[in-house]
């Protein structure tokens, strides 16, 4: 573990719009509304020096913040769950801002590549600020460090944006901070497009919960970071290691995802000793943006991803099943998006269970829930003045803590990793679990798959 920085902090104030914004209140969509997605997700963003600019990183956010805000305006307001229903109080009351800096240097911490969970925490915060009017959907800091380079530390409610959202509100603001007098895309809200009706029937609990596989290390009070590395030479070896198993199929292949979702679900399952009668679930984000009819507007900032059929297999099956097997099951999984009515439906059973408060909580380590972050762009696209961003990590959510599993680009001063098609896969695991977990990765990633039998069991 590396040596915490000591981080010197200055007061946090409250950035607030540069210019006059609407006040109003703005009701949320079905999927924002979802209880389980309720929390800040604090991502750091890291950039080395650029010794070519004299400019004030913390400056130059701090304006850019200012700016972005008038187009962005409700994430300068407070966020409130009443009756059931979450509601965004526009007043312009401002963004938390947090300046800081530290005597150490970014090559000192790796650029925060495979740092400990406990010191990229250090670059983020949290603004405890509830009032009656709500909270804080934003938070920002900026960590200075001594060789120049710095962090951006970002925390955006789930609530009011997922993982395209928040990248499109980045994007925007790198943009003005480089000088451009508007953001390239407008940000739009048109919430009521993804609002559901609930059904007046009482609705069941969508999952029997004594169906699930159990593991002999949950509950547990103490748990595992783990980012593992996977070169593209890996991948494509796994994958090629498939379509051998499938030589008689004739169009058949298989995306990154898919093999790679369906390895690190059978080797999360293996490490934490899931009862092999018991059901395992795969569990995938996919966006529906342009699904719909009409696409929702390339601005719309807002959640706008459904769960994949809940796909669902006995621990013994997926451990025993030909890799290539369950990979096809997720290809196939994916297949609901083209059903016509699978939004509808969808968002009225949500509607339906966020009305009725029922209770889904199946975060007992059974399933996995997949959510892929290498389409964003962060780390080609955005540009404040110091040239790309270096790397991005993000920070265990409170829910989903065990079942989430992110797959994420390479970190950019990784030189193994800079060849093509490479991937990070966080994963979170029980502390007593996480030796195994990494024991499946390792043999993946360094005996390579020509050593693996793709159908062993553990």
């Amino acid at each position: 573990m590396a040596t915490q920085p000591v981080i010197h902090k200055k007061d946090v104030i409250l950035v607030k719009p540069a210019e006059h914004t609407p006040s109003e209140v703005l009701s949320l969509s079905t999927m924002d509304n979802d209880p389980n997605i309720e929390l800040l997700c604090q991502t750091v963003y890291v950039y080395k020096t650029n010794n070519n600019t004299n400019l004030d990183p913390a400056l130059v956010m701090k304006e850019a913040l200012s700016k972005v805000l008038v187009y962005y305006y409700p994430l300068a307001g407070k966020l409130k769950r009443e009756d059931g229903k979450l509601r965004i109080t526009c007043n312009a009351d401002g963004v938390p801002f947090l300046e800081a800096c530290t005597d150490c240097e970014l090559s000192s911490l790796q650029y925060l590549d495979g740092i400990d969970t406990e010191t990229a925490q250090l670059l983020a915060f949290d603004w405890p600020s509830e009032s009656e009017c709500g909270y804080h959907p934003l938070v920002l800091s900026v960590t200075k460090f001594s060789c120049g380079g710095f962090t951006i530390g970002m925390g955006l409610s789930h609530s009011v944006c997922d993982g395209f959202g928040a990248a499109q509100f980045y994007k925007a603001m790198a943009e003005l901070a480089s000088g451009k007098s508007e953001p390239t895309v407008k940000p739009v809200w048109e919430r009521e497009r993804l609002v559901g009706t609930a059904s007046k029937d009482p609705i069941l609990p969508p999952i029997d919960m004594s169906t699930l596989a159990n593991s002999p290390f949950l509950p547990c009070n103490v748990v595992a970071h783990e980012s593992f590395y996977l070169t593209g030479e890996t991948i494509g070896k796994l994958k090629m290691s498939l379509l051998r198993e499938l030589e008689k199929t004739e169009n058949v292949n298989f995306t990154t995802l898919e093999i790679l979702g369906a390895y690190v679900w059978r080797s999360k399952s293996r490490a934490l000793q899931l009862s092999p009668d018991g059901k395992t679930m795969f569990c995938m984000a996919m966006g529906i943006r342009n699904v719909l009819n009409p696409p929702l507007n390339a601005g719309y900032y807002g959640n706008a991803f459904l769960s994949s059929s809940h796909l669902a297999l006995t621990a013994r099956d997926l451990n025993e099943l030909p890799l290539s097997k369950v990979a096809q099951l997720i290809k196939e999984s994916k297949k609901v998006l083209t059903w016509t009515d699978f939004v509808p439906k969808t968002l009225d059973k949500l509607e339906t269970i966020i009305q009725q408060n029922v209770k889904v909580d199946i975060s007992n380590g059974a399933s996995i829930v997949l959510t892929d972050w290498r389409q964003l762009g962060l780390l080609e696209e955005v540009d404040f003045g110091w040239k790309e961003m270096v790397n991005m990590v993000p920070l265990p959510w409170k829910n989903f803590f065990i079942d989430l599993c992110m797959f994420l680009p390479p970190c950019k001063v990784d030189s193994s990793m800079k060849a093509k098609g490479g991937v990070r896969v966080l994963v979170t695991l029980p502390k007593a679990a996480m030796a195994k977990m990494k024991e499946e990765m390792e043999c993946l990633n360094q005996l390579g798959v020509d050593h693996i039998d793709v159908q062993s069991k553990p």
